[in-house]
């Protein structure tokens, strides 16, 4: 049988590697981070269940949206581990979630028009740059890139 081809109710690493897009080096990263698991044959291979795809697919998902691993391994371990997760298990989540994206959308957003205008004005200065340089603060310390000069201080989230 054709590696990614098995009638059986597990797969090797190889055939799940092959399924899933991943490098079998990402698959026992993965494992190592509590994120996937394996059982062991006689021979003592691994060997995944058929979940292990979409548990695999989740958190391919929620890395594209910059989910951190920890948060992503935290939410798996709600999952069963006797049964595949049904739909209404991803759904429950995702929508931990969504509270968090809507947030980081509204920053970038922010970011973004913030970025315009500072490209916009062209000073150099960022003597009025809303985007380093909130309410003017740093104008005290003189002309010039003052936040990105080695060993300056970053604003604090009371200053954005």
């Amino acid at each position: 049988m054709p590696r990614g081809q098995t009638s059986f109710h597990s797969w090797s690493v190889g055939q799940v590697a092959d399924r899933s897009g991943l490098a079998v080096s990402t698959l026992h990263f993965y494992e190592r981070q509590g994120l996937i698991s394996s059982t062991r044959n006689d021979g003592n291979q691994r060997r995944y269940a058929r979940d292990t795809l979409r548990r695999l697919a989740f958190i391919r998902a929620s890395q594209r949206v910059g989910i951190p691993l920890a948060d992503i391994r935290d939410a798996l371990e709600v999952l069963p581990r006797q049964r595949t997760p049904r739909e209404d298990d991803w759904a429950k989540l995702s929508a931990v979630w969504r509270d968090r994206l809507d947030e980081q959308i509204d920053q970038l957003t922010r970011l973004r028009e913030d970025l315009s205008d500072c490209i916009g004005c062209g000073c150099l200065s960022f003597k009025r740059c809303l985007l380093v340089n909130p309410a003017d603060t740093m104008s005290a310390e003189g002309a010039g890139p003052r936040r990105f000069l080695p060993g300056s201080p970053r604003p604090d989230a009371s200053e954005r």
